[in-house]
């Protein structure tokens, strides 16, 4: 386009991100639950009058995907009737929305009376409704038992508060904290709205349109290159999904063919397992979201996040299947079938662009404890950040992430700072490391994972475990081993232990409990022999890997009081297991066993 000024055209780029920052900073400093102000479990962006992507903050991915679709839903939904001044409430994962907990705000952008933008954040709050306090209900079978549906609704119409619907919501909800966090997003919101009428007054709506249109077009070209740069093709995945909370037993089958055609992507999920009578099932957006980000880490990170990016990518998804599932199923585990649909899309590419693609990263098991806090007289809810963030898988060339989390998160969770998680909760923390030996042995190391306990501070305690990285570790590539399995153990006060599994809801726990996690390293890549043996050794003396783990995983022998590098020792056990390592592990399964208290 002759009309457009390339400098302005950056600008603009940056600008549109540097208001989405903007507007995370605002969040995160004037919500109150930790899930939003210590986790950062939110996102900001900004849309155009149309509800397409201008930028995201994207602290967690999973969710800023899901704004757009949900965005251009609302302006169907109300047509003509949005104006200056409007607010709107959005969870509803039957109208595109991908969690019940995350519940969002849009705020409408008007400049010389016409809608030109539109300024969104979603976080997930402390409660929604529903039969289980935080949200969390492994024993749902339909939406009604999970949480308060929230379909478009106003609650300032033209700048005025709605009082009644206002009431409506709260009154189906616990914690005088999701209002008021409610009341920080769409601080957030504003923000945005005042960023953006200054770019518009600065520069003109015809001109901010033209680039924000020159900007789309320049951003698809950047995907269609890349799309262009894997090989033409058909390939394909699987995944396996566990235990449902309900069927024991049975497990579903997540099935990806990817599509390569020069310049366009498609991902179809025919033949993916019908959607469960139970817990475990996900919605369109939330399935879509997590083939966007996994799709995003295997080609250049400075595209920028606008409609442009996602134009040239088709995704399609069967209704009825377990990540599409039919009204009225309960879904509100499905940002939870990221990892597994990850999985599969990074063994279908794997062939294609090996060098892309990372090994497997720990699938996540967390922890949700609600309950009394009696230091302070109140109820709390605490999702363990900090203990469920495994690692990552290597990739050529790198190691995995230490303690990153879940791929739906990217690394955009941030972790519980220790002082604010014993003020918000009554627990108290006494150990969180980094787990030696967690992670997947390579040529390229997997991520390491971390061991976490804390001494639960209150009676009748309430705990529900979710996820499914208790049946399967991160998958290793390319000759790479598999990580290790995640676990959470519980020590009540006579000694009595349970070893507790994914989608247990536990009430009446004990105070004087003793809550004990592993999360698990993410898969190696690469041939473990190839690994210089004097960082394996130093990696023995950091506390990475323990000596076994040196000689039995990677060939190398490493005196166990020092640390020091046996060069004589590692020549013999490389010389004597080259042919033996080589000729196992080509689909990525390990060939030494890793302790856990799940074996």
């Amino acid at each position: 386009m002759s009309d457009i000024d390339p400098i302005l055209l950056s600008v603009f780029a940056r600008a549109f991100k540097s208001l989405t920052d903007e507007m995370s900073i605002s969040l995160q400093k004037t919500t109150r639950s930790p899930i939003l102000c210590e986790a950062k479990d939110f996102v900001t962006g900004l849309y155009d009058g149309a509800g397409h992507m201008l930028e995201q903050t994207e602290n967690l991915p999973i969710l800023s995907f899901s704004l757009g679709p949900v965005c251009q839903y609302i302006v169907r939904y109300f047509g003509a009737d949005i104006h200056p001044g409007d607010v709107i409430f959005h969870n509803d994962v039957f109208s595109m929305g991908n969690q019940n907990n995350d519940l969002a705000v849009y705020k409408p952008i008007f400049f010389q009376d016409r809608l030109v933008a539109w300024a969104a954040c979603k976080g997930h709050q402390a409660d929604i409704g529903g039969a289980v306090a935080g949200g969390y209900n492994p024993n749902a079978t339909e939406v009604w038992q999970e949480a308060l549906r929230i379909p478009p609704v106003k609650v300032y119409d033209r700048g005025k508060l709605r009082q009644d619907v206002w009431d409506l919501i709260f009154a189906n909800i616990r914690f005088d904290i999701v209002p008021e966090d409610m009341r920080a997003q769409i601080g957030s919101c504003i923000v945005g709205e005042r960023r953006m009428l200054r770019l518009f007054e600065k520069y003109g709506l015809d001109c901010v349109e033209r680039h924000k249109q020159g900007l789309f077009d320049a951003t698809r070209r950047m995907m269609e290159a890349e799309i262009a740069s894997i090989p033409n093709g058909v390939y394909r995945g699987e995944a396996t999904v566990y235990y449902d909370g309900k069927n024991v037993g049975k497990h579903y089958t997540i099935r990806v063919e990817i599509t390569v055609e020069d310049r366009r992507i498609r991902f179809d999920y025919t033949g993916t397992s019908p959607q469960t009578n139970a817990f475990v099932n996900g919605t369109y957006t939330s399935s879509a979201s997590a083939t966007i980000l996994t799709f995003l880490q295997m080609i250049h990170p400075d595209i920028p996040h606008n409609q442009g990016m996602v134009e040239p990518i088709e995704i399609l998804i069967p209704e009825g299947t377990i990540l599409n599932a039919a009204y009225p199923a309960a879904t509100t585990y499905g940002n939870h079938l990221c990892p597994p649909n990850a999985d599969a899309i990074s063994r279908a590419l794997g062939r294609a662009v090996p060098d892309r693609v990372t090994a497997g990263w720990n699938h996540l098991l967390c922890s949700l404890t609600t309950g009394r806090n009696p230091r302070k007289s109140d109820r709390y809810v605490d999702i363990c950040f900090m203990g469920l963030k495994g690692g990552s898988g290597a990739m050529r060339g790198v190691d995995g992430y230490d303690h990153i989390g879940m791929i739906d998160a990217s690394g955009g969770l941030l972790d519980q700072d220790y002082e604010m998680f014993e003020q918000q909760t009554p627990h108290t923390l006494v150990k969180h490391e980094y787990l030696c030996d967690s992670a997947g042995a390579g040529q390229w190391r997997g991520g390491l994972g971390v061991e976490t306990i804390f001494e639960i501070g209150a009676d009748d305690t309430q705990l529900v475990i979710f996820g499914d990285g208790d049946e399967e570790p991160a998958f290793g590539l390319m000759g790479g081993q598999r990580g290790s399995l995640n676990a959470i153990r519980l020590t009540f006060p006579d000694g009595t232990e349970k070893k507790t599994r994914s989608l247990d809801l536990i009430p009446g726990v004990p105070a004087g409990t003793i809550y004990h996690q592993q999360a698990g390293g993410g898969g190696g890549y690469g041939d473990p022999l190839k690994r210089p043996a004097d960082r394996v050794a130093l990696e023995v003396r950091n506390g990475v890997i323990s000596a076994r783990s040196a000689r039995e995983d990677y060939g190398v022998a490493v005196n166990e009081e020092t640390g020091a590098l046996d060069p004589e020792g590692t020549a013999r056990l490389r010389g004597n297991r080259t042919v033996e390592l080589n000729t196992k592990d080509t689909k990525g399964k390990k060939t030494t066993k890793k302790k856990s208290w799940s074996e």
